[in-house]
C-alpha cells in the first residue's frame, strides 16, 4: 500500500516537478504577483526589492560552492576510499544500503547540514559497489536524511539566538540571548530526533519501490568510462615531468601542505578552546580545507581532487541570485511580515508554535534559507508570543520563545522535503552525467 503510495507520487512529480531553475522562475512570478495585490506594492517596487535582494546571497552561496567542493573532496581521498571499501564488503543487501545512509546521513547532519555532501558521496560509492541499487530511490534516501539538521549542531536560528548582539537585540525585539539549552538541548527536540532516528530508516524501507526494470547506477552510467577513472594518485604521478624539475617538487611536498594544514589545526584549537563548540559556517569550510590538505598530502593531489569535485556546482552559483531575488521581495515589500502577522494575528497562546510551524513551512517555500527565512518572520513570530505571552513570567516566555522558533525550523525542514533548493548539493555528486529521463540530463 504505502509502496504503491510513493510510486503514484513519483510519477506526479516526475510528470509535474518542473527542474530546479524553473521552479526558482516560477517561485520569482508567484511571490511577485501576492506582493501586488496582498501587500500593495508597485511593479517597480517590486522590480526593484527584486534586484536588491539579488545580491544578498553571494556569500551565502560561496560558501555552499565552498562546503560541496570541499566536502567532495575529502570524500575523494584515499582513507576515505579504504573506509568505503571496507564498509560495501560488509553490506551484502541493498536493502541494508538505505538503511545505513539514512542513519549515517542524519548523523553526519546532527553535526553539519554541510555534511549532506559526504553522505552522497557514500552512497554514490556504495552504488557502484552493490548490484541492485535502486539509485533514484538511493538519492531520496541521501536528501531525507539531511532533513534532520535543524535540530543539530549547525541550525542556524538557535545559534542566532545564542549569538550576543544578533539583529534582534539591535531591533529591540530581544533583551538578551536565548541559550542552545532551551532550544536544541530542549525535551521539544530531543523527542525530535528520538523519533527521527527510531522512525526514519524503517520507513525509507518500506517506501522502496518494487518494479521489474530497476534503475541502478550501472545502468544509468551514460558511458562505460564513467565507471572507472584514473585515481587522484595515478593523475597525480602522469603529471610530472620526465626529468627532475624544482616545480614537481613543490607540486608534490608534503612539508609544504603538512604545514600549512597544521597551521590551521592550531587555529582551530584556538577557536574551540576559546569559545567552546561554536561552529559556523565559515569554520565548517575551513575544517573541510584543512581535512582535505591532510588527507591528500600533497598540493598537487588536492588540486586534482578539488578540480573533480568542483565540476558540478554551476546550478548553486547561477541559481542562487535567483533564490535571494524572491527573498529580496519578501523582505523588502513587506510581504514577508504581512503574512507573519497573519498568521500571528489568528493564533492563541496554544497555539502559536504551531502557526509558527506553519508559517516557516510556507515561507520556506520563497526563502530556503532558515537565516534569511527567519531574518524576516523572526522578529514578528517572537514580537506575537510576547504581546500573546505578556502576563507570563520571564522563565515562561522564554520557553514559549524557544518552541516557537524551533517551530519555525521544524516548519522549514516540512518543506525542505518539497524545495528543490538544498538538493543542489545532492544532485551534483550524485547526479553526475546520469539521466533522469530519455534527452533529460541531470548534469547540472
Amino acid at each position: 500500500m504505502i509502496q504503491k503510495i510513493g510510486q503514484k507520487f513519483t510519477d506526479i512529480f516526475q510528470r509535474f516537478m518542473p527542474d530546479a531553475f524553473v521552479f526558482a522562475l516560477i517561485l520569482t512570478l508567484i511571490i511577485a504577483v501576492l506582493a501586488m495585490f496582498w501587500v500593495g506594492a508597485t511593479p517597480v517596487q517590486v522590480i526593484n526589492s527584486w534586484y536588491d535582494g539579488f545580491w544578498i546571497l553571494l556569500e551565502f552561496g560561496m560558501q555552499m560552492v565552498l562546503l560541496v567542493i570541499t566536502g567532495y573532496s575529502i570524500a575523494l581521498s584515499p582513507l576515505v576510499h579504504k573506509g568505503i571499501d571496507i564498509l560495501a564488503s560488509k553490506i551484502k543487501k541493498p536493502q541494508h544500503v538505505y538503511f545505513l545512509i539514512v542513519l549515517l546521513g542524519g548523523l553526519f547532519s546532527l553535526i553539519s547540514w554541510g555534511w549532506v555532501v559526504i553522505t552522497a558521496v557514500l552512497g554514490r560509492e556504495l552504488a557502484l559497489r552493490i548490484k541492485g541499487i535502486h539509485y533514484p530511490f538511493l538519492i531520496a534516501c541521501v536528501y531525507f536524511s539531511s532533513i534532520i539538521w535543524v535540530a543539530g549542531l549547525s541550525s542556524s536560528i538557535p545559534l542566532l539566538l545564542n549569538t550576543q548582539d544578533n539583529f534582534l537585540m539591535e531591533a529591540g525585539v530581544l533583551d538578551q540571548t536565548i541559550a542552545t539549552s532551551g532550544t536544541l538541548g530542549s525535551v521539544l527536540n530531543l523527542v525530535v530526533l528520538s523519533v527521527f532516528f527510531l522512525i526514519a530508516p524503517f520507513l525509507m524501507r518500506l517506501l522502496l519501490p518494487k518494479s521489474g526494470d530497476m534503475p541502478t547506477l550501472e545502468n544509468m552510467l551514460e558511458t562505460e568510462s564513467e565507471h572507472k577513472s584514473v585515481s587522484i594518485h595515478e593523475e597525480a604521478r602522469l603529471m610530472k615531468l620526465p626529468y627532475q624539475a624544482l616545480s614537481d617538487l613543490l607540486n608534490n611536498s608534503r612539508i609544504l601542505q603538512y604545514l600549512i594544514a597544521f597551521s590551521g589545526i592550531a587555529y582551530l584549537y584556538t577557536h574551540f578552546s576559546t569559545k567552546g563548540l561554536d561552529l559556523n559556517l565559515n569554520i565548517m569550510i575551513f575544517i573541510f580545507l584543512m581535512l582535505g590538505l591532510l588527507l591528500h598530502g600533497t598540493p598537487m593531489r588536492y588540486v586534482i581532487a578539488m578540480k573533480r569535485a568542483s565540476g558540478n556546482v554551476s546550478g548553486i552559483i547561477f541559481q542562487f541570485p535567483f533564490y535571494a531575488g524572491i527573498m529580496g521581495i519578501m523582505i523588502y515589500t513587506g510581504l514577508g511580515e504581512r503574512l507573519a502577522l497573519w498568521m500571528a494575528s489568528v493564533s492563541t497562546l496554544e497555539s502559536i508554535p504551531f502557526f509558527a510551524f506553519l508559517t516557516g513551512a510556507m515561507v520556506n517555500f520563497a526563502i530556503p534559507s532558515a537565516g534569511g527565512e527567519f531574518a524576516v518572520i523572526g522578529p514578528t513570530i517572537i514580537t506575537a508570543v510576547q504581546e500573546i505571552g505578556a502576563t507570563l513570567p520571564p522563565e515562561q516566555m522564554e520557553l514559549l520563545i524557544s518552541r516557537a522558533v524551533m517551530s519555525v525550523a521544524y516548519g522549514e525542514t516540512l518543506t525542505n522535503l518539497m524545495q528543490p533548493f538544498f538538493l543542489l548539493l545532492v544532485i551534483p555528486i550524485m547526479g553526475q552525467v546520469l539521466r533522469s529521463r530519455p534527452g533529460i540530463s541531470w548534469d547540472i
